[in-house]
């Protein structure tokens, strides 16, 4: 997915739907929540009946209060005046808290829905999409846009209904009141509506194109913040630290116009719709001099005026934050809109019951090219059969497409052809979680989480219990180093594991492949940052672990593959040699130039 090109796509697509169209997407995750809605909608009827109450009030303290002759009667009549004002401010009140009660739980609740959906609906995505969507992107669209939707459902939408029952009801009660200058008015702002509504088509994209800037932000900074150590080793903090500053500088310049947008928009919708009604209001004074009005029929005109005016001052304020929210659920039903290309088969095929010895493995002919990479073959026309509990070791040079099998096995990816089949089942007809479920990794690469030692082996396993987990670190050779951790298997390990050396966090990854159990286990230079003793305490333990399985090995350093039960030797992607260490020493290829370079550098060495 480029980023570029579903930019374009959406600004595109929002310019043909009209400025709002993109809130209807918010629909399925308002739809479960009716019946708030219904009670928030009933208090708000109320609440807006009430203040269009007030002006009626009024008219008759003016016209029967004030203007009526007889001094208790006048009295009276002020008195049970006020009496039904603080009654209807009463109503108003309780209405109004009910209101703010019900919108702001459906504020929330709704944006705590969309935010577990869109995360849900990323971890779910294929390796495919991280390659082409930035992390600090996706993080910008769960945290900054899901604010801004909160903002429309729990504020705006019951402020935008609120707004548009009072200028309804107040409009109609203008035209009870005097129907000629509530004419006048009306087409007055016909005329003021019109450049107000141009003038919000640019504050739309504005406010799309600020909230892509933020989000470029914070994909910048998610970067540089997960590689500290490297920005550190090169010395690059002051360069990246501008790099970052141009960034948030540009975002401000791009929100700065948004807000200059939005703060001539509501001068010019305070200006044009004041303005005319004070030119209303001018002319209904002059009618009131000359007999035509009652004095309390220009009081309750000018509260509903005022009502209608500020009903809708208060909307346009509402269209801009819709606005950016508009763009805000934009990207976030981009990302929903996201379709991996490894998707579970609409009807399974189980595995067959397994007696033991491990998985049987057959690659068939698998092609297979990287999407970011389409012209270059990482695997070219691979056939390898596995027998069960058989440990096959994989060997060649850096990009030969080692970790590559591996990333298909797991289906990570699919090939573009041939097929690779897991005890006699394709892996594509599998569910998912059952394939992965029957295969345990570990990588190169360990990623430790900033939880404890348990938990993170418990992620092998989760269901494994205390005594489970410890067991399997004690096959790992990590227990002992685990122990001695300040509050042992209750140590937090820090994020990324920074509070452990290369080779104990890779002790913590086999530790949770063990702990799975699995019937293939896939080693991905398992043993690549161990110093020399900690590697003879794993591999013993890894060789322990190999007995009733299968196991497929990557590793550079041969000494770790020797006793492989065989060998097999890649090379732009392809096969090119297979055997025993001792029948491909023999060979004189590819594998015998490896092994006399590192056992001659091993010799030299001592």
């Amino acid at each position: 997915m480029s980023n570029g090109t579903t930019d374009t796509q959406a600004n595109d697509s929002t310019s043909r739907k009209g400025a709002l169209a993109a809130l209807k997407g918010l629909l399925p995750f308002l739809r479960p929540y009716r019946r708030q809605f219904l009670f928030a909608g009933i208090a708000l009827l109320v609440a807006a009946g009430a203040t269009l109450a007030i002006p009626a009030a009024f008219k008759q303290m003016i016209d029967h209060g004030f203007g009526a002759k007889g001094g208790m009667s006048n009295a009276a009549s002020v008195n049970a005046t006020f009496l039904a004002l603080f009654g209807v401010a009463a109503v108003l009140a309780v209405a109004t808290a009910a209101r703010y009660y019900t919108v702001s739980w459906l504020g929330e609740r709704v944006t705590a829905d969309i935010r577990s959906a869109v995360y849900r609906h990323v971890v779910e995505q294929s390796p495919e999409f991280f390659e082409t969507t930035r992390t600090g992107e996706v993080l910008s669209r769960l945290t900054t846009d899901t604010t801004l939707i909160q903002t429309v459902v729990g504020t705006s939408i019951s402020l935008a209904l609120r707004n548009t029952l009072l200028f309804v009801g107040g409009l109609a009660m203008l035209f009870v009141t005097s129907a000629k200058l509530t004419s006048i008015i009306l087409g007055l702002l016909v005329l003021v509506v019109v450049p107000i509504v141009l003038f919000g088509r640019r504050v739309r994209k504005l406010s799309r194109d600020s909230q892509d800037r933020i989000a470029d932000a914070s994909a910048l900074a998610g970067e540089i913040l997960n590689a500290m150590p490297t920005v550190q080793a090169f010395t690059h903090e002051k360069i990246e630290a501008r790099r970052f500053g141009a960034s948030v500088e540009g975002a401000f310049a791009t929100a700065m116009r948004r807000i200059r947008a939005r703060a001539i928009l509501t001068m010019l919708a305070i200006a044009l719709v004041f303005g005319a009604i004070v030119f209303v209001l001018w002319l209904g004074a002059h009618a009131v001099l000359e007999g035509s009005m009652t004095g309390g029929d220009l009081g309750q005109f000018i509260l509903y005026a005022s009502i209608v005016s500020g009903a809708i001052g208060a909307l346009s304020e509402v269209m801009g934050e819709a606005q950016r929210a508009a763009g805000a659920t934009e990207r976030l039903l981009e990302l929903l809109a996201v379709r991996s290309d490894i998707r579970n088969p609409a009807h399974p095929t189980p595995l067959p019951t397994r007696t033991a010895g491990g998985a049987a493995l057959q690659l068939e002919n698998v092609q297979f090219s990287y999407p970011s990479r389409p012209e270059t073959a990482a695997l070219d026309h691979v056939s390898l059969d596995v027998k069960p509990g058989e440990t096959v070791a994989v060997v060649g040079p850096s990009g030969a497409g080692k970790t590559t099998l591996f990333q298909l096995l797991l289906r990570f990816y699919d090939p573009q052809a041939g097929s690779i089949r897991l005890d006699g089942v394709d892996i594509r007809d599998l569910d998912l979680h059952v394939l992965r479920g029957a295969i345990g990794i570990v990588p190169q690469d360990t990623v430790i989480f900033s939880a404890n030692a348990l938990e993170n082996i418990r992620y092998g396993r989760a269901d494994a219990t205390d005594a489970e987990v410890i067991a399997a670190a004690k096959l790992a050779a990590a227990h002992e180093f685990i122990e001695r951790l300040p509050q042992g298997y209750q140590s937090y390990l820090g994020e990324r594991g920074v509070r452990l050396s290369g080779g104990q966090r890779q002790r913590i990854a086999i530790a949770r492949a063990l702990l799975k159990n699995p019937p293939l286990l896939l080693l991905d230079e398992a043993t690549s940052a161990l110093d020399a003793e900690s590697e003879r305490l794993v591999q013993r333990a890894l060789e322990a672990a190999m007995v009733g399985r299968t196991t497929l090995i990557i590793a550079h350093r041969l000494a770790t593959v020797q006793r492989a039960d065989r060998i097999i030797v890649m090379e732009d992607g392809r096969i090119v040699e297979t055997g025993t260490h001792a029948s491909l020493v023999a060979l004189g290829g590819i594998y015998a130039n490896l092994a006399a370079l590192q056992f001659h550098n091993v010799q030299v060495a001592h």
